[in-house]
């Protein structure tokens, strides 16, 4: 028979007492525990990174207005204004589909124009969206990140205005009242160069250097050099006129000019670059006090003499006094190169060929004079060199035979001072020795006449001389006498000792 749930047999090794029984309703409880956190992770879950949004489209709700791309409010179908930022969120994916956008980023040194893609339309000749109205919105983005929702909003990117140093920004603005076509504006407002703010046109206040952020669609920015600016006076822009005597004066230079920074923006305006404003401002009165000061002169004033310099300097004045009416500051008027014709310059050339023959050869005998004198000098030096090395010689000499006199007097009495202590010492020595003679002498005196006292009494004591000397031979004599030599003859050998014999008497 057909398996079913009631009549299953139990698995083998089993009884059907022990199987638990449970309800379908358990199964399908657990299973929607089990499904419902899944589908609401991978199917209702909306998780934005750090740089992205999330746009919402909603799925139900009232249909959108004709015209509209974008849901009025949350109650319409449709894209919704309101995007998501980073994060977690959790949507019925029954009621609204999203989409993951970046977000709009606006670098550094760039601004950023939205568009509004939705709302109202423009008015007739309007180019700048109100509140609820489709088309440009006037507040520019800045350099940064920002949530925009793409489809509502169409971003487009701008390079900063950026005003150099030595420069102003002129600003024209590009909406607001027509100094042309509004009938409502008053007489002294109506085609005006300058114009008030909340006005189409150019305004008088400019911008400093910097860094602006200004939407291009709003105002336009020309940047104007305030710096000195050199304008060549040459070719067809050469000055050109008469002179008094009927010759064509050709006259090239340099004006140095600059744009006065209250009045750039009125130059900008109604001149125009910096060519137009030195061939519209400058250059014509330029020429127009060339030709009225030049045929005042004779061309050859213009070659020699001070007539060209004072025409530089009268130049100068002149046009910083007009220019100066239209905002141009006139730093200086160079005159390079005055072209006469050759008739007059050919005579100019000789006479000036002369003048420098005159000057070359003045120049040669000044040369030839500062060359004697030169030489007349250089001889004065050797001499006076030489007299300064005579008087340094016959200096040092002196000075060198001084100091050999000090020197030998100082030795000389150093010498006296010790002959003189030597003298002295001398002196004392032989003061000493006599004295010391005179010592000696008197002992020895007095010791002679002691010995001889004592001789005296001695040979006194032995009754004469000749006996005192006998008995002091025999005394040395005696004790040493071994052996006597003696002969028969009279005066022979002892004959030397017959005196010392005793009974012999000698003479007193």
């Amino acid at each position: 028979m057909p398996l079913t749930r009631g009549n299953v047999p139990p698995p083998p090794g089993t009884s059907a007492a022990r199987l638990p029984q449970f309800p379908a309703s358990i199964f399908v409880v657990v299973g929607l525990i089990l499904f419902i956190p899944i589908f609401i992770w991978f199917f209702c879950r909306i998780e934005p990174r750090a740089d992205q949004i999330a746009i919402l489209i909603k799925k139900t709700g009232d249909n959108l207005p004709d015209g509209e791309i974008v849901a009025p409010g949350s109650k319409y179908k449709g894209i919704q204004l309101e995007v998501l930022p980073e994060g977690r969120y959790f949507k019925n994916p029954y009621v609204y589909s999203w989409k993951i956008a970046k977000v709009t980023d606006i670098p550094a040194g760039k601004l950023g124009v939205k568009t509004r893609l939705f709302g109202e339309a423009l008015p007739e000749g309007e180019i700048i969206a109100g509140e609820r109205a489709k088309g440009i919105v006037r507040e520019p983005l800045r350099p940064g990140k920002y949530r925009i929702n793409p489809y509502a909003f169409y971003v487009e990117q701008f390079e900063a205005q950026t005003i150099r140093p030595g420069h102003v920004g002129v600003v024209t603005s590009l909406i607001g009242k027509d100094v042309l076509s509004d009938k409502d504006l008053p007489d002294n407002m109506r085609n005006a160069f300058l114009v008030d703010d909340g006005m189409k046109g150019v305004k008088a206040a400019v911008l400093d250097p910097g860094t602006y952020y200004l939407n291009p669609y709003v105002v336009s920015v020309v940047e104007v050099n305030l710096q000195s600016q050199r304008f060549e006076m040459s070719g067809r822009d050469a000055l050109g006129f008469f002179t008094e005597d009927g010759f064509t004066v050709t006259v090239e230079g340099t004006i140095e000019f600059a744009v006065m920074r209250d009045h750039a923006a009125l130059l900008a305006h109604r001149v125009g670059d910096m060519e137009d404003i030195m061939k519209k401002a400058v250059l014509p009165r330029a020429r127009g006090f060339s030709r009225i000061e030049g045929s005042k002169h004779p061309a050859i004033n213009f070659i020699v003499g001070e007539t060209r310099q004072k025409f530089q300097a009268d130049l100068a004045q002149h046009l910083a006094g007009l220019s100066k009416e239209w905002g141009v500051e006139i730093k200086s008027v160079l005159i390079r190169k005055i072209i006469v014709p050759d008739e007059i310059a050919k005579i100019s050339r000789q006479r000036e060929l002369a003048v420098q023959e005159t000057k070359k050869y003045d120049q040669q005998i000044t040369q030839a004079k500062s060359q004697a004198e030169l030489t007349k000098q250089e001889m004065l030096a050797v001499q006076n060199k030489e007299k300064v090395e005579a008087d340094t010689a016959r200096i040092r000499a002196v000075i060198n035979a001084e100091q050999g006199q000090a020197v030998t007097i100082v030795s000389a009495e150093k010498d006296l001072a010790v002959a003189q202590v030597r003298l002295d010492a001398a002196k004392h020595q032989a003061e000493a020795k006599i004295l010391a003679a005179k010592g000696q002498q008197d002992a020895i005196t007095a010791q002679n006449v002691a010995e001889a006292s004592v001789i005296k009494n001695q040979v006194e004591a032995f009754d004469g001389g000749i006996n005192y000397a006998r008995y002091l031979f025999y005394q040395k004599v005696g004790p040493r006498i071994e052996t006597i030599l003696t002969t028969d003859e009279k005066d022979g050998l002892g004959a030397v000792f017959s005196p010392f014999l005793p009974g012999k008497e000698v003479a007193k």
